[in-house]
């Protein structure tokens, strides 16, 4: 049985004011200081980009040529010329690997829509910023202080883009290799608990489902925060028959959506309904656990608290409804509470209603505790 979570993504778009940053003392004195002068003060735009392409000919491996390569491929990439902006960031990055060429050649990247061309800019340029970030002082002043957010913002901009191809490919092994490209670069990514049930979903499209709970359980051991994958590696602990996994998993679901902030660019109404459809999968998942234990008064009380939120899941409703019934009739049997078998009746009667795996079972349970009550 699936568990569909909803899923919201998380258009967050970094806002890159930054120009491409100039880290260097220009040499006027040398035919390239010149060349790099002209193009400081030229105005025209096409003569500009002339005069980039001269210098990035001429001096590939001059430290300015990063900086003239990025501004370069920006504008190849807001006119949509991708192989343009490519070519020129290979070329510069093989000498200098530096973040703003790297975030230029992931935008080309991206605009083509290519797989292996964002995973390889991607990777480059989280790798460009987390050096930047290992090897920066800590800031002192309003500029320095913009720079390292922005360095930061750029890093986090490379998970968003694998994140957001990953949704928008139609093969489902491009989906998983994207994600997997995901989860190597950052095991923590935000991004991957947004797309955990879209990868998970992917691998059983692709016929490599046995994949998905190991998948499920790496995630969760990865990041205390990635509810998503704790969900899901519940739900193979309840397929599996190992009632601790279930409750050890949705446990931990529950304390990590407890503590996850509402995620920037989310309404506080999506976030809302994202958050409490996962506790109502949660909590459902912790009932079947304890029901499976045969610890009555906790499943209660999970269960209980899952119904408001699963109602829409008819699967799970009638499953709820059904264990419901069970741990309320075996409560009130053990202490010979006639009252709480009743309320045990009137779920498996609910549960009856409803089609589902338990539809019988739950007929034939609400016939057999109305005989022991006397009708009733």
């Amino acid at each position: 049985m699936k568990n569909r979570l909803l899923v919201l993504a998380l258009l967050i778009v970094p806002a890159f004011a930054q120009q491409p940053r100039q880290n260097f003392v220009i040499n006027v004195g040398t035919p390239e200081g010149q060349l790099l002068q002209q193009i400081g003060q030229e105005l025209d735009d096409a003569k500009k980009e002339m005069l980039m392409q001269d210098f990035l000919d001429k001096y590939p491996k001059h430290e300015g040529a990063a900086w003239v390569c990025a501004m370069l491929a920006v504008d190849y990439n807001q006119q949509k010329e991708y192989d343009k902006s490519l070519a020129i960031t290979e070329k510069v990055y093989a000498n200098t690997p530096d973040m703003d060429v790297a975030y230029a050649g992931l935008k080309a990247a991206e605009g083509k829509e290519d797989v292996e061309l964002v995973k390889k800019w991607s990777a480059r340029t989280s790798a460009a910023a987390r050096k930047e970030i290992a090897s920066a002082k800590p800031p002192t002043n309003d500029e320095e202080k913009q720079q390292a957010t922005y360095t930061k913002d750029v890093d986090m901009y490379s998970e968003y883009a694998l994140y957001v191809l990953a949704l928008k490919v139609k093969e489902p092994k491009e989906t998983i290799d994207l994600i997997d490209a995901l989860e190597k670069q950052n095991p923590k990514s935000q991004y991957l608990a947004e797309g955990a049930a879209t990868y998970f979903e992917a691998l059983e499209k692709a016929g490599e489902g046995a994949k998905a709970c190991p998948a499920a359980a790496r995630m969760a051991a990865a990041d205390a925060k990635n509810a998503e994958a704790m969900l899901f590696a519940a739900q193979c602990s309840w397929t599996g028959n190992r009632a601790d996994g279930v409750i050890n998993y949705a446990s931990k679901a529950v304390t990590a959506l407890n503590s996850r902030t509402k995620p920037e660019g989310t309404s506080d109404s999506d976030w809302a309904t994202k958050k409490a459809t996962m506790l109502g999968s949660a909590n459902f998942y912790i009932g079947q656990g304890y029901t499976m234990q045969g610890r009555y008064g906790p499943a209660t009380k999970a269960l209980r608290a899952s119904l408001g939120s699963i109602k829409g899941n008819e699967a799970f409703y009638a499953i709820a409804l059904f264990d419901l019934g069970l741990a309320n009739y075996n409560l009130g049997k053990t202490v010979g509470d006639k009252a709480q078998m009743r309320e045990g009746l009137k779920f498996f009667e609910q549960s009856a209603a409803m089609k589902s795996s338990v539809q019988d079972q739950a007929a034939r349970n609400a016939s057999l505790v109305r005989n022991e009550l006397g009708g009733k």
